[in-house]
């Protein structure tokens, strides 16, 4: 991490004694730990006329300002007005209290008001804001927030006022506070600057790899091959020698009939048969690993969407409507859900499924795509659109070398974004590891 942040010298405190709260260990000797209600009050000041900004928490951002009227997670709310929502003062700590446990709190910048199910806490006397955002944010109060919620399910736990003020909060002094908040800000700076910066990296090799998809599948790998007018609008000039095709006369597509569509209660634990949904089929290779399994009435009731190697996916409801995949080979018997359309080539003397794949992923392929999907609130895509489509047609002989080519090639640059993706969540595990010593007293800072 030193090419992000610099060399640290990473120091410990001359003498730490027990905290004498199990989950937290040892503090350095001359900090306390206090129970929550002691440091803060709880706050549930309301307003009269809901005409405050509305805002929202969540644990990627904390306290920010929501420009519509829809209080965050699952407190959904389509009230004309917000009148008698709780009241935010700058410096309150506001808590989404059904995801407290997932680090969805934070000290408002701002002035406004939140749903009357947040939590409202104001800090009693001394003390730096920033320390405790940093410490409740903590992995290690996460872990204790969530130990200390009510509920039966992960998504609904609570973490009501009376529990959370239950809990041991450290407390260095406040000069020390200071200090370890000053030094958090500047150097988590650095490292959100750095996975910033590596982030944008990997759009650009992204970029690179569609406009390399794009002119391979549209132009062929030959620069100086005779070019003529494709016909076809947004692809412009195609080689001279190619053709293009609707799909219905050359593809079959298929998918799952609504009616028949699988819940989540008829997963079995284990079988022979198992299941997609459009979260399989969004990386570069299919995850069979992370399939669902089905019985095997339920797998054969719908033959014509039963899987067969070189079967060409594409998800076409919701927001991954667009992605494509293709079945290079089966490690079971397999179906999918009806949010993806089985896309199965009739003959494949005239069309390579994988030239398919890389023309579905192609920008021509995506613009219609996005010009095409409708719903009410869910995109989606039609089978009558689908078989609409076009594709161009190079020789087979051509298909297979464009392929290869880009098999190639691409997996070069994914092995780029995959290597730069590992220094990402390295830095992101440094920055939680880096927090949870300062604020913990593990290191001095």
């Amino acid at each position: 991490m030193e090419e992000v942040l610099g060399k640290i010298e990473l120091k410990k405190y001359k003498s730490y004694h027990d905290s004498g709260v199990d989950w937290v260990g040892e503090v350095p000797s001359h900090w306390r730990v206090q129970r929550i209600k002691y440091l803060f009050d709880e706050i549930n000041d309301r307003s009269e006329s809901g005409d405050e900004d509305l805002l929202s928490v969540s644990h990627y951002s904390g306290v920010t300002k929501r420009l519509d009227s829809i209080a965050d997670g699952d407190l959904v709310t389509n009230a004309k007005s917000l009148e008698g929502y709780k009241k935010v003062k700058a410096g309150d700590l506001v808590s989404n209290i059904m995801l407290a446990w997932n680090g969805s709190l934070g000290f408002s910048q701002l002035d406004g008001i939140t749903s009357p199910a947040y939590g409202i806490y104001r800090l009693k006397g001394e003390g730096d804001r920033r320390y405790f955002h940093y410490l409740f944010r903590s992995e290690l109060y996460k872990a204790e927030f969530k130990r200390n919620s009510s509920g039966v399910i992960e998504s609904r736990l609570r973490l009501y006022t009376d529990d959370f003020f239950s809990i041991w909060s450290i407390q260095p002094p406040k000069e020390e506070q200071t200090r370890i908040a000053n030094f958090l800000d500047k150097k988590t700076a650095q490292i959100d600057q750095a996975i910033s910066q590596k982030e944008r990296l990997i759009e650009l090799l992204k970029e690179r790899r569609q406009i390399m998809i794009h002119k391979a599948v549209t132009q062929g790998l030959n620069t100086n091959v005779k070019m003529k007018d494709s016909g076809v609008k947004r692809i412009g000039k195609i080689p001279e020698h190619w053709g293009c095709i609707k799909f219905k006369y050359i593809i079959r597509t298929k998918a799952r009939l609504g009616w028949k569509g699988l819940k989540a209660d008829e997963y079995v634990e284990k079988s022979d048969f198992g299941f997609l949904s459009t979260p399989n089929i969004k990386n570069d290779q299919i995850d069979f690993e992370g399939a669902y399994f089905i019985t095997a009435k339920r797998y054969y009731e719908s033959p014509e969407i039963m899987l067969t190697t070189d079967d060409v996916l594409l998800a076409k409801d919701g927001s991954t409507l667009g992605i494509v995949n293709i079945v290079r080979s089966l490690p079971f018997k397999c179906t999918v859900n009806s949010s993806i359309a089985v896309l199965r080539i009739m003959d494949m003397v005239r069309l390579y499924p994988l030239y398919l794949k890389y023309f579905l992923q192609s920008d021509y392929s995506q613009r219609i795509i996005d010009l095409k999907k409708d719903g009410m609130g869910v995109p989606h895509l039609f089978q009558s659109d689908i078989i609409n489509f076009l594709t161009l047609l190079p020789p087979v002989k051509e298909q297979v070398e464009i392929c290869e080519n880009l098999d190639r090639e691409l997996k070069k640059i994914i092995g780029v974004e995959e290597k730069i993706q590992k220094q990402i969540e390295k830095l992101k595990e440094y920055k939680t590891t880096l927090i949870d010593s300062a604020v913990t007293g593990k290191i001095k800072v």
